[in-house]
C-alpha cells in the first residue's frame, strides 16, 4: 500500500512532540523526561500530513560521517499503510543531501528489526535497554 501523507522537512516542533507523545509516551509508556530532549534544538524534523494532519515523524541527527535517524512515529491509525517505510525512504534522501554523510543508523526496537532489514539495514552489535524497550543498533551505506 502507498500512503497518501505528505512528508517534507519542518519547523513545527509541537506536531512531531504531539505524534511522539501519544506513540512513546502515552502508547509505549516511555518516561517523557526521555522522550523530550534537548536534542530536538540540533535536530533536522520529518512531518508526515494527511488531509491536514499530523500523522507521522522522524527527527535526524548528524554525527560526523553519519546520519542518526530517530523518533520514527507512526499514529495507530496510518500503520501498516506503508508511512513508516515511507518517512525511513525520506529520511535517508536527506541525509544523502549532506556533504560528508554516508552512514544512516539507528536504533531499533527488537521487534521492528525485520522492518528496518527489508530497508537495506544491518543489525550491529548487542541488544540494549531504551527507555525499558530492548533495542538493538542498525546501519546502512547511504
Amino acid at each position: 500500500m502507498i500512503p497518501n501523507a505528505a512528508i517534507t522537512r519542518t519547523d513545527d516542533l509541537a506536531a512531531c512532540h504531539a505524534i511522539r507523545r501519544t506513540v512513546f509516551i502515552e502508547e509505549q509508556n516511555v518516561p517523557e523526561a526521555l522522550e523530550m530532549d534537548d536534542l530536538d534544538a540540533a535536530a533536522i524534523h520529518l512531518l508526515a500530513v494527511e488531509g491536514g494532519r499530523p500523522v507521522g515523524t522522524a527527527r535526524l541527527l548528524i554525527d560526523g560521517e553519519t546520519g542518526k535517524i530517530g523518533r520514527v512515529a507512526v499514529l495507530v491509525e496510518h500503520r501498516g499503510s506503508g508511512l513508516g517505510a515511507a518517512l525511513i525512504l525520506a529520511a535517508l534522501d536527506e541525509l544523502r543531501t549532506m556533504p560528508g554523510v554516508t552512514t544512516a543508523k539507528l536504533g531499533a526496537q527488537l521487534h521492528a528489526l525485520g522492518f528496518y532489514e527489508k530497508l537495506g539495514f544491518t543489525a550491529r552489535g548487542p541488544v540494549y535497554d531504551d527507555a525499558g524497550i530492548p533495542h538493538r543498533d542498525m546501519t546502512r551505506p547511504l
